[in-house]
């Protein structure tokens, strides 16, 4: 009797500590949700450590790298599906940051930003490693979440408005855009660039400033992405930088137009990108990491 006893306790035993393990979340998982995948850095005199509430505390040095793995079976991941990611962070960052994706291309915050935003439009990520935060400064930041937004299926018509070739140089050219050529704008309309970085000896970055033609006032589409001097930094890799049009931007673009220079990328077309139409989504096409 002691034996079966025995037998039947056990196995309830250890089921009972299987299922406290598991934890019987109720919750499901928001398959959006990343942040847990940051937990690794780049520098080895960095660290990160998520606290109980789940907020990523990360002692960032100069343009090392808070990282997070998106390789899936050690391979890179899709994520076209996606429109782009955003940091929240629990209290405003301290210093200038910037996040990259797969090395190919980067979206620029501000010191004092509460979040950051980088949109996958226009580039390539259907083969993505890994994503990394960077400060510019030694600084202590506090992630509270990251985030992937699926995309929606809108279709973008496109419309070419200026066409031509304008190497911007060391701020030497520029070119304007005329009033005219907004006619047919909207708020959510988006401006493309398509352009070459100049690749020449000793050029290491390269930058696109916007502004309303006769004016010193930047777009506000792209403000969050715009440091000190208002400009806004696009990476080697990329060949495409889109803008998306505010109510504000739309009246003063049709009002003056819009000047555009910057430093050593070589502009080819600018086109206006409107709202087409909107495709039902099939949910099984977004992909939970």
């Amino acid at each position: 009797m002691k034996d079966m006893m025995r037998f039947v306790y056990v196995p309830f035993l250890v089921a009972s500590v299987l299922l406290c393990s598991c934890g019987f979340d109720n919750k499901p998982k928001d398959p959006n949700d990343v942040t847990d995948k940051f937990n690794s850095t780049w520098n080895i005199n960095e660290q990160c450590k998520q606290d109980d509430d789940g907020i990523i505390h990360y002692k960032a040095q100069s343009y090392g790298g808070l990282v997070g793995s998106f390789l899936k079976n050690n391979m890179p991941v899709d994520l076209s599906a996606y429109e782009s990611i955003t940091f929240q962070f629990a209290k405003p960052v301290p210093k200038a940051i910037q996040v990259w994706v797969a090395n190919r291309f980067k979206t620029v915050g501000k010191a004092g930003a509460t979040s950051l935003t980088c949109h996958f439009d226009g580039q390539n990520v259907t083969s993505v490693d890994m994503i990394v935060l960077q400060a510019c400064d030694t600084c202590d930041i506090a992630v509270e979440s990251v985030r992937l937004t699926p995309g929606d299926a809108t279709v973008w018509e496109p419309e070419n408005v200026w066409k031509g070739t304008c190497a911007f140089g060391n701020w030497v050219n520029g070119f304007v855009v005329p009033a005219k050529a907004f006619e047919s704008a909207y708020e959510g309309d988006k401006i493309e660039f398509v352009y070459t970085t100049d690749k020449s000896p000793g050029i290491t970055y390269w930058l696109f400033k916007t502004i309303y033609n006769g004016t010193d006032t930047t777009l506000q589409g792209n403000s969050n992405e715009l440091n000190e001097w208002g400009c806004a930094s696009v990476s080697e890799k990329t060949s495409i930088y889109r803008i998306v049009l505010t109510a504000d931007d739309v009246v003063n673009l049709k009002e003056r137009g819009l000047f555009v220079n910057g430093y050593y990328a070589i502009v080819s077309s600018v086109n206006l990108l409107h709202k087409y139409y909107k495709v039902e989504e099939d949910d099984d096409d977004v992909t939970a990491f």
